[in-house]
């Protein structure tokens, strides 16, 4: 599946990644990242991709997914069944031999949508300032790096 993800998974991080997903999917049409490591002090996400970013790109990408955050949207979950799941969402990144016939599908908003097992927040709005720390590019492969600044209460 090429996700790897701590059991308790940061849900700042893991939310951010979503988005993150689904902003690349909308600028680039690149698909959701195949390989990522969710880690609660920085995440790598790996995307099929033929460039590095320019700057102004990694501005645009780091203002659209802020954007999302601040919208504040509602993070909420359903349950499918598989045949309905594999219809509506793409669920090429479920582990193979996954037998259960009930998907959990998590929500972003009405932003995204995608079969999930990790833990998230509740609304984008508790995520914190989303920043990308670097980028590299080799082989087809981009590799985005990103921190989260959490508000302090």
């Amino acid at each position: 599946m090429g996700l790897i993800m701590k059991r308790q998974a940061d849900p700042h991080m893991h939310t951010a990644e979503h988005i993150l997903n689904q902003t690349m999917v909308r600028l680039y049409g690149c698909g959701r990242c195949f390989s990522a490591h969710i880690e609660r002090k920085k995440t790598k996400c790996d995307y099929h991709f033929d460039h590095d970013l320019t700057t102004d790109e990694i501005q645009d990408i780091q203002s659209r997914v802020n954007a999302v955050i601040d919208d504040d949207l509602e993070v909420t979950e359903s349950v499918h069944t598989k045949s309905e799941a594999n219809k509506r969402y793409d669920t090429g990144k479920l582990p193979d031999g996954v037998d259960s016939e009930s998907i959990r599908i998590v929500h972003v908003g009405d932003y995204d949508a995608c079969p999930c097992i990790g833990e998230h927040v509740t609304s984008t709005g508790d995520i914190g300032a989303f920043r990308i720390t670097t980028t590299t590019f080799a082989d087809g492969v981009l590799r985005i790096r990103f921190k989260l600044k959490r508000p302090s209460y």
